[in-house]
């Protein structure tokens, strides 16, 4: 076993000595590290301008020098361009969120109406060969690792269609070692005999591997970009395929000319200037529509969360004010694409969110391995792998359709029809 792979998957308290050693060192010396804006072997490279595009734009975004009169300009206009959503984003419009809130549920509900999809996540398997420092699946960190069989895939696929779920999102830990792009489309080929939209949520990967798991079933592929900052990538992203920041990047246009009807996109907000990277996320979805008008985009919004090894981090300067004022820039530059809000908030922020900007939310949630039925049925079972991270909305699929039906709101579980 080479030195690459032996430090992943630690499953014992206290760190062999020689992955101790090689942990601290990548750490400490940033000299023992990769090159994170260089590509390894077998990574694709396409031919793009949108990453220089979007650097470029992050990297001269001075917030600070936005007016309430650049605000009031912004909203008082039919179309939003970017020198408007970058106003949005500003804190000077933070005085201005009711009126941004009131814009956006009107753009909101002219191109959704009162429709709200809901969908699951499921994770197959929980092994990860990159260090991120924030993550919960990191390789250095001890906990249960699983990977599904496709005996439980199915299982697990047949508890949750059971509540009358009819998307599903596959998750997997970064690892081509135990979850290979084979396995993955084995496992989407089981998810169509129940579910009618599935979505992917794995390590970037090549076209010709999207292409083939997207003849596999899939429809969709979600990718966290986690921070557009390079720089603060390189010091959060430490070790593995992960660390490439201009691969990851690239993830969502590979996906859709390898044929993905849709791709999401999403930063997490609190590991670098939120406003920064609510900015590059946006500014990213906009030129992959310029350039593919025909795929269906979609955000996500995601703040940091508690995770197993790590208590000390959460959210940092990205509150639930900041978190409505990003949601209702997205919608007001971006009329067209969906914006999911994940479990990670209360279920108050997205009763709220969901009237206004939101189109899409989880329900019925695990981000642990193999779990559901003890979920959905009560049983306990603990041969299970542990979770990526803490879930704030815990409400299973049939309290969520009574909440957002109580709410005036119109559930939806799958919108189209395959001939």
């Amino acid at each position: 076993m080479n030195e690459e792979n032996r430090v992943y998957f630690i499953d014992s308290d206290v760190l062999p000595p020689e992955a101790l050693e090689r942990k601290h060192r990548l750490e400490q010396d940033p000299s023992s590290r990769t090159n994170h804006m260089e590509y390894m072997p077998g990574m694709q490279v396409i031919a793009s301008d949108i990453q220089g595009k979007v650097l470029a734009a992050m990297e001269a975004y001075d917030y600070d020098s936005y007016t309430a009169a650049d605000v009031q300009r912004a909203l008082s206009k039919a179309s939003c361009g970017i020198e408007d959503f970058k106003a949005l984003l500003s804190p000077a419009a933070a005085p201005f969120l009711e009126q941004m809130a009131r814009k956006a549920e009107e753009i909101t509900k002219s191109h959704f109406g009162n429709t709200v999809y809901i969908f699951t996540p499921l994770y197959i398997a929980n092994y990860c060969q990159n260090y991120c420092v924030y993550c919960g699946f990191n390789c250095y960190n001890n906990i249960r690792r699983k990977k599904l069989t496709f005996e439980e895939i199915e299982h697990e696929m047949q508890v949750i269609a059971k509540t009358g779920m009819e998307e599903i999102l596959m998750l997997t830990g970064e690892s081509r070692t135990y979850s290979d792009v084979r396995y993955i489309g084995e496992a989407v080929k089981i998810a169509k005999k129940y579910f009618r939209n599935i979505g992917i949520e794995i390590y970037p990967v090549n076209v010709d591997e999207y292409q083939y798991l997207h003849e596999c079933g899939v429809d969709y592929v979600t990718v966290f970009q986690e921070t557009y900052n390079p720089e603060k990538y390189e010091t959060l992203h430490l070790l593995g395929h992960k660390r490439v920041w201009p691969y990851r990047f690239d993830a969502q246009e590979r996906a859709i000319m390898g044929g993905m009807r849709g791709a999401g996109f999403s930063a997490l907000l609190g590991l670098d200037d939120f406003r920064k990277d609510a900015l590059a996320t946006a500014l990213h979805v906009y030129y992959i529509n310029r350039k593919y008008p025909h795929a269906e985009l979609s955000l996500s919004c995601p703040r940091l969360r508690p995770i197993v090894n790590n208590d000390k981090i959460n959210p940092r300067d990205v509150g639930e004010r900041e978190l409505c004022q990003v949601l209702c820039a997205y919608r007001i530059f971006l009329p067209f694409v969906g914006i999911t809000v994940s479990s990670r908030e209360s279920s108050e922020f997205r009763n709220g969110i969901t009237k206004i900007c939101a189109t899409k939310v989880s329900a019925g949630v695990s981000t642990g391995i193999g779990d559901h039925e003890e979920k959905y049925e009560g049983k306990s079972d603990a041969d299970v792998g542990d979770e990526q991270f803490e879930i704030n909305d815990n409400r299973s699929f049939d309290r969520m359709y009574h909440d957002m039906e109580q709410g005036g709101l119109q559930p939806v579980l799958n919108d189209y029809i395959y001939v």
